[in-house]
């Protein structure tokens, strides 16, 4: 049995490294033929170039794309994170009714189909007569973002020494100022790390995108359009290239800043006058 059993250990880093390779190589080779210079996307490379890159700051559909989706994802960003402050700092300092079953209609959009989402949306935008455009695109992707907001906020407030606001109040200070000047400056990781997080969702959502853009496509919409095209699939790999390392970026200092808003959490804060 002691046999059998250090067998499978002895077996479960070959698993891990064919799990990695099978799941990051495929977007390992998005930047490799992003140098490729042909447009084919097979091996071996043509050799070597960044016209690619270079043909991107002409592409003016590109840049009007680049330009709605930095629109909503800042809109969606600060939404998101406004509304899930006031979220999470009600389940995690308040008892009340129904708090469970809030929290739950909160997160589901984490656990519905995205598309199922996405039709529904659709379907309500349209029956209350509303304009498909970047409006209704940073309404369904708030929908989308707040539960991802509110993970990383919950765990910013959760835990929070609450004497600290005590004090606060007993010095003086209104509940505003108290939120303020006390509990704000000891979240305020977790806060940068939801704008992050959500900023990055919102930048490479595309099924959302899809359905309420219209005619004001952001950058997921217009490189799936772009795909029709083999002519522009090398554009495409350049795009897609900066996009993942924006994304890979954006990720890293939100995990970063998640991480310290726990040790901050858990070691009591600061009081700040």
């Amino acid at each position: 049995m002691r046999v059998a059993g250090s067998s499978r250990w002895r077996l479960l880093p070959v698993f891990v490294a064919i799990y990695m390779v099978f799941l990051y190589l495929p977007i390992l080779l998005l930047p490799v033929f992003s140098f490729n210079n042909a447009a084919a996307t097979r091996f071996p490379l043509a050799g070597f170039t960044t016209k690619w890159y270079a043909s991107l700051w002409g592409n003016r559909e590109m840049l009007d794309a680049a330009l709605n989706s930095l629109i909503v994802g800042v809109c969606v960003s600060l939404l998101s994170t406004g509304l899930a402050i006031c979220a999470a700092r009600a389940v995690t300092r308040y008892r009340f009714r129904g708090r469970r079953a809030a929290t739950g209609l909160i997160m589901a959009p984490l656990f519905l189909p995205e598309i199922i989402v996405a039709v529904s949306l659709l379907m309500i935008i349209l029956q209350i007569g509303l304009e498909l455009s970047l409006a209704t695109v940073i309404l369904g992707q708030t929908v989308f973002c707040l539960p991802y907001s509110m993970s990383v906020l919950t765990a910013g407030f959760d835990g929070f020494d609450r004497s600290l606001e005590e004090a606060s109040l007993d010095l003086g200070e209104t509940a505003f100022g108290t939120f303020r000047r006390v509990t704000l400056p000891v979240v305020a990781p977790a806060v940068l790390s939801s704008l992050l997080v959500s900023f990055t969702i919102s930048l490479d959502e595309f099924l959302l995108a899809f359905f309420l853009s219209g005619t004001e496509p952001t950058l997921p919409v217009y490189i799936w359009g772009q795909l029709r095209f083999a002519a522009k699939l090398p554009g495409v790999l350049a795009l897609g290239s900066i996009m993942l390392l924006l994304s890979i970026l954006l990720l890293v200092a939100a995990e970063l800043l998640r991480r310290r808003a726990e040790r901050q959490v858990s070691s009591g804060g600061t009081l700040h006058a």
